[in-house]
């Protein structure tokens, strides 16, 4: 028992890392800009020098640059792993549904993908996509919820 609860464990998490590895292999994030070297020594004098900070300011503009390009990729990750979760839950509720331990660690892989959908949802720092993403993940949890331990039970 305490093995086919082990093994459900690890086929969902694996599935969940199947999704992420495999959004971040065929479509990967903005590069975060290197830290510039000028910067990387202290200088003993309290005051900068103008390579220091004409350097600074290049570093700041890359980051920012960087930040904002985040955050459609994170909202585009986001829809790219709902849609990969809907697929796992559906694949898990039909065709496997006969093969209940692979079935049962498929599908909480479909729920780990979910949570990872939501948590790069929320860093989309879009606040009405947050609420739709939220919002989406309630009603995959309600709609899951409602197919694997109601309906079934209304069938026998």
């Amino acid at each position: 028992m305490i093995l086919k609860l082990i093994y459900t464990i690890f086929l969902a998490v694996t599935v969940a890392l199947f999704v992420g590895l495999g959004i971040d292999a065929f479509y990967p994030g903005p590069k975060m800009p290197d830290y510039p070297v000028e910067l990387q020594s202290i200088k003993p004098t309290c005051d900068s020098s103008s390579e220091q900070i004409i350097a600074q300011e290049q570093y700041d503009h890359a980051q920012r640059d960087y930040t904002d390009a985040l955050k459609p990729y994170n909202r585009n990750v986001a829809i790219i792993t709902f849609i990969c979760a809907i697929i796992i839950l559906i694949i898990s509720l039909t065709f496997l549904a006969k093969i209940e331990m692979i079935a049962d660690g498929v599908l909480l892989g479909g729920v780990f993908t979910t949570i990872y959908g939501i948590l790069r949802g929320l860093m989309s720092e879009d606040t009405k996509f947050r609420f739709i993403v939220v919002t989406f993940g309630l009603i995959i949890a309600l709609v899951l919820g409602y197919i694997k331990f109601i309906r079934t039970k209304e069938d026998q």
